[in-house]
């Protein structure tokens, strides 16, 4: 009888086959961070998801080797699903001159090549779409952290910045002594970015990506919008709930429109952390909280929004974050509680197996992130499977390691 180390099928380059896939609990009933989830025919392997991390390792846009090694290193270690970084769906909507983008379709056959062999692993993956509005033209964060803070954080144009082409829903910088200083979208600037956010969605069908998640965040142009402490504006975008809301659903809708029946999420931050509550006594909305998420949430339910994905902060350059494990399930808790029939994340500092499992038991939240975590150990999927008494498949040229 010959024995053959099997192929996976059809796949770029010669890959063992791993059966069952890596990830997935042999025998036994699966504690629930290893459970299955279905969304839309595609089927994730189990609830430990990549967040999406910035490299600030890219060529002009370009995906490079790096991210080649960095996301084939988690698609080998037993995560369900992968989200691929802030990715630019215009130049000037970068964080910093070497993140990723998808403004362009040289930038497809890199992001293909990274995806084809996930998918040989039988990882779930996608990318994260953002424009990030005022925070952008800024210096990776290994620079900004050897300048320390006080001086300018803007990249020039003699460092491949654009500092006088960044744009927000009101002329307000993030910190005025750091960050550009921003111009405000017109409208026709508006349909400029809703156009090409439905173009990038266009080039995640050519590269092949399970789903798309789209970054509205973090203080970036979004989450700028949404919020009453960068929105200043008098006209139908800014003011009430409903206006600040505007332009971020209209985003959406429009690129959930363009990606079809596949699974399509949104990342919002579920509060500023800027002092003082929500709302005034007068009733008037002073920051973003959880309040108004829970509102939005309900909105991108009704528009085909599959998973909410609930972070926080980003938006308020004093904020002030009492930062420990699973410090943001509260937030996520709030959502799923208020819309029990759409997808919830949660994400922040998960370090623990059994915490995160119980999040997800307890119905707190439908999936975790990790980000430093992996980072710090990538097996991390198969250390919590022993801890929580499971058997998890490794992948096969690493098993000798965890017989």
């Amino acid at each position: 009888m010959a024995h053959i180390n099997l192929p996976v099928p059809n796949a770029r380059e010669y890959y063992p086959l791993n059966n069952p896939n890596i990830g997935v609990v042999e025998g036994g009933t699966p504690p629930a961070l290893f459970e299955p989830l279905t969304i839309r025919g595609v089927e994730i392997k189990n609830r430990i998801w990549v967040a999406p991390m910035c490299q600030y390792s890219s060529s002009n846009g370009h995906a490079t080797d790096w991210h080649l090694v960095h996301i084939g290193n988690l698609a080998t270690r037993g995560v369900g699903l992968i989200c691929l970084e802030a990715t630019a769906v215009v130049p000037e909507g970068r964080i910093s001159p070497e993140d990723a983008g998808l403004w362009t379709d040289s930038q497809i056959e890199p992001l293909k090549r990274i995806v084809e062999f996930a998918h040989g692993q039988g990882t779930t993956i996608g990318i994260q779409l953002a424009h990030a509005g005022r925070k952008a033209s800024t210096y990776a964060p290994w620079l900004k952290d050897k300048m320390g803070h006080g001086t300018s954080w803007t990249a020039q144009e003699d460092e491949n910045g654009w500092p006088n082409n960044t744009y927000a829903p009101s002329e307000i910088s993030f910190n005025d002594a750091t960050y550009p200083h921003p111009k405000a979208v017109t409208e026709e600037d508006m349909k400029y970015i809703e156009d090409a956010f439905v173009a990038a969605v266009e080039r995640c069908k050519k590269v092949g990506f399970d789903f798309i998640e789209i970054h509205a965040a973090h203080g970036y142009l979004l989450h700028e919008f949404l919020s009453p402490l960068s929105n200043l504006r008098t006209d139908d975008y800014g003011g009430s709930l409903e206006n600040r809301t505007r332009f971020p659903t209209r985003v959406v809708q429009r690129a959930r429109e363009a990606w079809g029946n596949k699974p399509f999420f949104v990342r919002i931050s579920a509060t500023d952390w800027a002092e003082g509550p929500e709302k005034g006594e007068d009733s008037k909305w002073l920051q973003w909280g959880i309040e108004q998420s829970i509102y939005w949430v309900g909105e991108l339910k009704r528009l085909g929004v599959d998973l909410v994905d609930v972070s926080s902060g980003g938006n308020w350059f004093k904020q002030k974050i009492a930062v420990k494990h699973g410090y943001q399930v509260d937030f996520a808790e709030a959502a799923k509680k208020a819309h029990p029939d759409i997808l919830i994340g949660t994400v922040g500092m998960i370090t623990d197996p059994i915490q995160a499992n119980a999040y997800v038991k307890e119905g707190k939240a439908d999936v975790v992130s990790l980000a430093r975590e992996l980072l710090r150990n990538p097996h991390w999927p198969l250390y919590a499977a022993k801890a929580l008494g499971a058997k998890v498949k490794a992948a096969n040229q690493f098993e000798r390691a965890w017989l």
